[in-house]
């Protein structure tokens, strides 16, 4: 059961849940609340969870599941989430360009960073970006602290993101591939 913090949340929870059976797709428990409802006998307790899926080579999803257990709420949110797994763009380690998403009041800021450099970032934002398979890259939240709001702001940045031959192809430029480049400086 997740450890209570001041004023009744939920400390936030990160646990990597991954399993031969579903492949290699990770989860992570990025949040877990729990919410009381006051009836005649007493309070009865209800759990949400958040959890972030990824197979660490560009899909990521995101899942919420509410539940009077914890452990059904954890099984309805990674089911969720790996059923709404898309495909972001990525350039070696890192992103492509620098990018921002948002999503009600969450804002989030990704950049691309150089070799070596790490995830810099943190909660729900790291979390996203390290199931998505990105090592290296720079982050800054800038708006709400709400963990689904930061967590949808990071997918909303990371499905805006853009390859270069996607671009030019979209702009309508010819894309030399690097053995055209090499047949061209030779028959020059």
């Amino acid at each position: 059961m997740p450890e209570p913090q001041r004023g009744g949340r939920q400390r936030e929870r990160q646990t990597d849940r991954s399993s031969a059976a579903r492949g290699d797709t990770t989860e992570k428990v990025v949040f877990i609340n729990r919410c009381a409802k006051v009836v005649k006998g007493g309070r009865r307790f209800s759990f949400s969870a958040l959890i972030v899926a990824g197979d660490h080579d560009g899909s990521v999803g995101v899942g919420f599941g509410k539940a009077n257990e914890v452990a059904e709420a954890i099984r309805k949110a990674s089911e969720s989430a790996r059923k709404s797994m898309e495909k972001v763009a990525l350039r070696e380690n890192t992103i492509p360009h620098e990018t921002l998403g948002e999503f009600d009041g969450g804002r989030v800021l990704l950049r691309p960073a150089s070799p070596g450099t790490g995830i810099i970032a943190g909660g729900g934002v790291r979390a996203v970006v390290e199931a998505a398979g990105i090592k290296d890259v720079l982050a800054k939240s800038l708006g709400s602290s709400n963990h689904a709001n930061v967590v949808k702001a990071t997918i909303e940045a990371l499905r805006n993101l853009r390859r270069r031959d996607e671009i030019l192809k979209a702009r309508g430029i010819r894309v030399n591939t690097p053995t055209e480049q090499k047949e061209s400086a030779t028959a020059s």
